[in-house]
């Protein structure tokens, strides 16, 4: 019990702008709005505008689906996990739904089902093979995705299935400026922040990320909790299978690693300031964390930053961030 309460209750912080400077998730939006200046005043010198309410919509759209992978990959990580395998389950979720959709005279419901049930067994399977196997979650995952590949390399040679119009609405249709599918993100994001604050299980979860062995000696049943947050990853990966379907129209077999959503997930998770290690981070880090590289992207996309220099100024930001944490952690254990 001791432990859940330290985990309820964060260290207190000095009060003014080193403290606001002190949480990563402040300093990712600070360092967010930032960037929209910078890139604002840019793409002004450029002779264009920047963040117009197109490209605004965009960025939302865009997002809605790296979003909600990240805020499920934000829940294993901070139990100290991590899933290699939503790129591709993302693939087959989107095919299998559009397959069942197709058959289903644009009956969804059958689909959705049978998408998010076999997201909760590739989510089980990836946390039991962690727990009991006792294999790393790096190589565990991994593993289980290169299964899912195979599986999906040999049923499918291509596009399959097909969307209906009303289901197609979850990926472009919106209320005023905002899209239905970053909804959907938010609701997702909400869902997840109440766990972690305002449930036991979320109490749990950062102990077991903050030290396994402490939180199974204080009673915790500590495998457990992974294998649920492992299948709450992977159901998040689930959903955003369907609403990549429902904006292509169809289930695509590249879907998912073509968008990189494996490693594109973990890059927003650490760039909001969760510990790979787990225990430390949270949910509003990782939005912060997506919606920065969303705004980084639109801005390449503006002055047509070519794809090499936007790997690696991509990659420069999250070394440099996980760097800046990291010294940060360092000074406090000191």
């Amino acid at each position: 019990m001791d432990l859940l309460t330290r985990a309820r209750r964060p260290a207190r912080q000095p009060r003014g702008l080193a403290s606001h400077l002190r949480d990563p998730a402040r300093v990712v939006f600070l360092a967010m709005f930032g960037l929209v200046a910078a890139g604002w005043a840019l793409v002004a010198l450029d002779g264009g505008q920047f963040l117009t309410l197109e490209s605004v919509v965009g960025i939302q759209q865009r997002s809605a689906a790296l979003g909600i992978v990240a805020i499920g990959q934000t829940l294993a990580i901070l139990a100290g996990s991590l899933d290699l395998s939503v790129a591709y389950l993302i693939s087959l979720t989107s095919l299998v739904a559009a397959e069942i959709m197709a058959g289903q005279d644009g009956n969804a419901g059958p689909a959705i089902a049978a998408a998010l049930a076999i997201s909760v067994l590739v989510g089980l399977v990836n946390g039991l093979v962690v727990t009991r196997l006792q294999v790393h979650a790096f190589i565990a995952t991994l593993g289980v995705g290169l299964i899912i590949k195979g599986v999906v390399d040999h049923l499918y040679d291509g596009p399959a299935g097909k969307v209906p119009e009303p289901f197609q609405l979850l990926g472009y249709s919106r209320v005023g400026p905002i899209p239905v599918s970053a909804m959907l993100w938010a609701g997702v994001a909400v869902v997840a922040w109440f766990l972690l604050s305002r449930t036991r299980l979320g109490y749990r979860i950062y102990a077991v990320g903050g030290d396994e062995e402490v939180a199974r000696l204080s009673g915790i049943r500590t495998s457990r909790v992974i294998v649920i947050t492992h299948v709450l990853c992977s159901v998040c990966a689930g959903i955003a299978g369907l609403l990549l379907a429902a904006r292509l129209g169809a289930g695509a077999p590249t879907v998912g690693t073509d968008g990189g959503y494996d490693l594109e997930s973990i890059a927003a998770v650490v760039l909001g300031g969760t510990a790979l290690a787990g225990g430390r981070g949270g949910v509003a880090g990782t939005v912060g964390g997506v919606l920065l590289l969303a705004v980084l992207d639109t801005l390449f996309n503006q002055l047509e930053v070519n794809s090499f220099a936007k790997d690696v100024v991509r990659g420069a930001v999250i070394v440099i961030a996980v760097a800046v944490y990291a010294r940060r952690g360092t000074r406090r254990v000191a």
